[in-house]
């Protein structure tokens, strides 16, 4: 519960980086992704409260179970977890007639992305802009949850914002409260200021105790609103591109409306654990032949849907083929047989249907507790693979995510990005503190007509003495112009994607 409670915490605090963010925001595009953001940071508190109360409600549970003498008995096994992947989602659009052949109409955009929950994860995918250029809207984002059931759900949410609205205004309470500290004074402008920070009152501490969550404080700016949903399951999971249903919210009323099809396009593939690693390894010997005497000491190891069997622990270490593969799958027979005039301990039989014709294998280990610890690997695996059913057939594919692609940097900000050296184990507090502070500084000394002495660093031409060029490389470029308080803004924006990629 201690590891949830610093998620939660840190989601707090990247929440209120992403309302000063949004609160100062005078370009669209910032705009858009802080407030998404603050959107998704606002889904994991949520989804991390809930993983907590359900963690809180199973430790109730086990002592009231502790207590209870007439609890019969239990089975306590559980089916293994393992990694669920969703990718390639694509979106179709239907525009009318008129929209996309004739091109008639307002163009109408949209900002939309998509928020996926499985569990206590939730993953974003990168914003995309559409209108009726487009015919599906489509994600290239490849999201893996690695903790999966196989009783999993996976909720997958479309939010949209209309793009053609004023944002603006999201850092006109800023502006306002600079405004008024000067003609104001300087103690009352100082309180105004207080009361129109927008972080101040996301969250409260009650005496060094645990964090109390307050409403999210309104902030200026756009909004997204969900505009489809579903959820996917076990059953939707195959080795292929394929379409689900789409629950569809709001109308055509809504400012936030695209003309969706109806079906979400994906790929949604798992892969248990029980297909990915070694369940159990161990020695063991094998009846080869027909004689008494036709035994074999081998190294065998459990994974996926086979027994492999090596001539030594050592063989397996270094990838050499195995002496011999055994299937264990569904249609696979697997018995303790009895004693072996010749052995003290019970022999395991594995049977299978190869070409219509049954093989059966014999296995014993050095003793009876190992013999009982392979049975047992035996049969978590058999059940395993009953949970995750057709999951369990092959081992599907799952490609790696690729990185977040940093956002795109333009030259007038490159002399920005360059100057600060951020470590990530900064409060994100801090850091926008500091930037909102560069923001207001920057506003004011504009107002007043005097630049402050370190906008001399961004001047296209700074001045310089007459000695000064003798000590610069020769065709050196003069640093980028720095003009307007959104540069800042955007670099706020990064070290927040910096601090926190997914």
């Amino acid at each position: 519960s201690s590891d949830i409670q610093k998620k939660i915490d840190y989601e707090i605090r990247m929440r209120e980086g992403a309302c000063k963010l949004l609160a100062a925001c005078s370009q669209r595009d910032q705009a858009l992704e802080a407030s998404k953001s603050l959107l998704t940071c606002n889904a994991r508190i949520m989804a991390y409260m809930s993983e907590l109360q359900r963690m809180k409600e199973a430790q109730v549970m086990q002592r009231v179970a502790r207590r209870s003498f007439d609890a019969g008995p239990m089975d306590d096994r559980s089916p293994c977890k393992g990694k669920v992947a969703i990718s390639d989602l694509r979106i179709p659009l239907m525009w009318k007639d008129t929209e996309y052949f004739k091109n008639k109409g307002e163009l109408h955009r949209c900002a939309v992305f998509c928020l996926l929950q499985l569990g206590g994860e939730i993953f974003d995918t990168d914003m995309v802009m559409v209108d009726r250029t487009l015919t599906d809207i489509c994600f290239d984002n490849t999201i893996v949850f690695n903790e999966a059931s196989p009783g999993f759900e996976l909720r997958v949410e479309l939010y949209s914002c209309c793009s053609e609205e004023d944002y603006s205004a999201g850092s006109t309470p800023r502006k306002l409260a600079s405004k008024l500290s000067s003609s104001l004074g300087r103690s009352a402008g100082k309180k105004m200021r207080a009361a129109l920070e927008p972080g101040a009152c996301s969250t409260t501490s009650n005496g060094g105790g645990a964090t109390i969550l307050l409403p999210v404080p309104s902030v200026p700016g756009p909004k997204y609103h969900l505009l489809a949903h579903t959820t996917l399951n076990l059953s939707h999971v195959q080795d292929s591109f394929r379409t689900h249903d789409l629950t569809i919210t709001g109308n055509e009323e809504c400012s936030y409306w695209l003309p969706l099809y109806g079906g979400v396009c994906c790929r949604l593939a798992a892969q248990p654990h029980c297909m990915t690693q070694q369940m159990m390894s161990g020695c063991l010997r094998v009846k080869l032949g027909g004689e008494p005497q036709g035994w074999t000491n081998v190294y065998g190891v459990l994974k996926g849907t086979n027994l492999f069997c090596y001539h030594q622990k050592e063989d397996m270490e270094a990838n050499v083929e195995p002496v011999l593969t055994i299937g264990i799958n569904k249609e696979t027979r697997i018995r303790a047989a009895e004693k072996d005039p010749h052995s003290k301990a019970q022999n395991i039989c594995i049977t299978n249907q190869y070409g219509g014709e049954e093989v059966t294998h014999t296995l014993a280990a050095d003793s009876r507790e190992d013999t009982q610890r392979w049975m047992e690997a035996f049969w978590q695996q058999f059940y395993d693979m009953s949970q995750w059913r057709q999951c369990c057939d092959d081992l599907m594919k799952i490609e790696l995510p690729s990185p977040r692609k940093p956002a795109i940097v333009t030259p007038k900000q490159g002399s920005l990005y360059h100057e600060m050296v951020i470590d990530t184990s900064d409060d994100i507090g801090t850091v926008t503190d500091i930037l909102a502070h560069r923001i207001e500084e920057f506003e004011l000394r504009a107002q007043l007509g005097s630049p402050p002495h370190w906008m001399a660093l961004f001047d296209e031409d700074p001045p310089r003495s007459p000695h000064t060029h003798q000590h610069l490389p020769p065709h050196s470029p003069s640093p980028p112009s720095l003009h307007n308080h959104s540069d800042y803004v955007s670099l706020l924006h990064f070290l927040i994607y910096l601090m926190h990629p997914s």
